[in-house]
């Protein structure tokens, strides 16, 4: 039987985040301008079509799932790779720490530009349309943040979670963590997240902060005609 999170934007776009959802009941994507996910119902010649007939010339979209995605015809595959899908042992304590604040629209540039640099993965100036990010900052500049990509019942995405190399070392993504899974326990949601599986580092702090393997995931970033 299939976990709602084999499937992450589908399950996204079909219920927490559906009212972002663009495209039809056979195939639904993100807005490219909040973030590449997207997923055809199932592998049938008319959903893949569907999928097919989202993007635009000039556009990307990821698809990230547990089992093996077919690309249909007219998307060619600009890269793949393998991710791991790492899920709460259990629920976090909330955490109360006078360096942490919400982030707001007046935030954005800074944090394009700290995730450009540090690359925790896709991100855009619209990424907080997905939820709620918190970051450090220090002498007002942004050094650190972490906040929530996609939602499913009963599940919310860890994500963005990046600090400044000029101040790592301070435990600053270790606090945001904790506080963002703290934040998604606090309303009876499961965090999770996804990394790279060549990124033993980053999964061995996981797995050190108490998430565990749920499942390896495939991803493919696909674009209409030959890749760029």
């Amino acid at each position: 039987m299939s976990h709602i999170l084999d499937r992450p934007a589908w399950n996204a776009l079909r219920t927490s985040h559906a009212a972002l959802a663009e495209g039809s009941e056979r195939a639904w994507r993100y807005p490219p301008s909040i973030v590449p996910f997207a997923a055809s119902a199932d592998d049938t010649v008319e959903s893949l079509e569907a999928l097919a007939s989202l993007p635009a010339a000039d556009e990307v979209m990821a698809l990230v799932e547990a089992n093996p995605m077919p690309i249909p015809k007219g998307l060619s595959i600009v890269t793949e790779g393998r991710l791991v899908q790492m899920i709460a042992e259990r629920p976090y304590e909330r955490i109360s720490d006078g360096r942490i604040e919400p982030l707001t629209e007046a935030d954005a540039a800074e944090m394009l530009a700290l995730a450009t640099l540090t690359k925790p993965g896709p991100f855009t100036l619209r990424a907080q349309s997905l939820g709620t990010f918190w970051g450090v900052k220090i002498d007002g500049r942004l050094v650190a943040m972490a906040g929530q990509r996609m939602r499913q019942p009963g599940f919310t995405e860890l994500s963005g979670l990046c600090t400044h190399p000029d101040f790592q070392g301070r435990g600053l993504g270790t606090l945001l963590f904790r506080f963002v899974a703290g934040e998604i326990s606090a309303r009876d949601e499961i965090a999770y997240l996804h990394a790279y599986a060549t990124n033993t580092p980053a999964v061995s702090l996981y797995k050190a902060m108490g998430f565990h393997l749920r499942s390896e995931m495939n991803l493919r970033v696909v674009t209409r005609g030959r890749p760029v």
